[in-house]
């Protein structure tokens, strides 16, 4: 995803904190450096138009908030439900932030991206986002990546047998905050979970095509919150982007703030997406 840089700009997996699960540090892998830049820039203000839950195209069985940031499933039976954004993209490298609580996930709990074409109800307990040829979804719980209404295989991120974390004893708890990332250019689809990227799970997106942030749950009362955080255009970093990644890498958020420089360039250096 994104031109890729020497290995000074990539995040590596010693570097993540220690309260990082476990399972993370065997999946993820380098990030690169459009990513990066993307992730070490000032989020968009909430309410952004990207940020919205669409009125129209999302099950009957799931009721919006007043901002349309929010979809809440209703307590039905034997029903599967999804719903995707607003407004999608074609084009850019993109980020946003989904919020799902563990508590409130169940079985086929999933998060992924889909055409203007794809179903969002179907009866009985299914995997919708990726039930179809035209999504692709991360089920949660299970870890599985779905397209055309095949569970394809693990996501493994940098781990090559998904296994591995299997025999650990490893708990694979996925928690209540996963960042999409959609490289529309490229045509691929990635996740970040508590800082960590996991690298490519889908590849050969349509191109040209609006895509959108989508959702499927079996969860009565599940509340599933859409943030769009930020994107940039298909050109490669500028120069002062991929400086200021390399002097905050180098130095500490509180040596940072003791550089002689204006308060707008340490306002400059000291704002990020995670």
């Amino acid at each position: 995803m994104g031109q890729r840089f020497s290995f000074w700009l990539h995040g590596r997996a010693e570097d993540m904190p220690s309260s990082t699960p476990s399972w993370l540090s065997l999946m993820a892998v380098p990030t690169p450096a459009r990513l990066a830049v993307l992730l070490s820039s000032s989020p968009e203000a909430p309410g952004h138009l990207l940020s919205k839950w669409s009125p129209v195209h999302h099950s009957p069985h799931l009721f919006l908030s007043a901002c349309k940031e929010e979809v809440t499933r209703t307590p039905v039976a034997q029903s599967s439900d999804g719903a995707r954004a607003e407004t999608g993209v074609n084009s850019g490298l993109h980020i946003w932030e989904v919020l799902w609580s563990p508590k409130q996930r169940g079985s086929h709990a999933v998060i992924g991206i889909a055409t203007k074409n794809c179903p969002l109800q179907a009866s009985g307990y299914n995997v919708l986002v990726g039930g179809d040829p035209q999504s692709w979804g991360w089920e949660l719980k299970t870890n599985h990546l779905w397209h055309d209404g095949k569970s394809r295989e693990f996501y493994t991120g940098n781990c090559q047998d998904f296994r591995q974390l299997t025999t650990t004893d490893l708990s694979f708890d996925i928690p209540d905050k996963v960042l999409l990332v959609l490289d529309a250019d490229a045509g691929t689809l990635g996740f970040i979970v508590n800082g960590s990227f996991l690298g490519t799970a889908f590849e050969g997106l349509p191109h040209g095509k609006d895509l959108f942030p989508a959702v499927s749950s079996v969860r009565g009362g599940a509340t599933i919150r859409l943030r769009y955080l930020n994107g940039t255009r298909r050109e490669p970093p500028t120069l002062m982007a991929l400086c200021r990644l390399s002097i905050c890498k180098n130095l500490k958020e509180e040596q940072t703030d003791k550089l002689p420089l204006p308060s707008c360039l340490q306002h400059y250096l000291s704002s990020s997406l995670l």
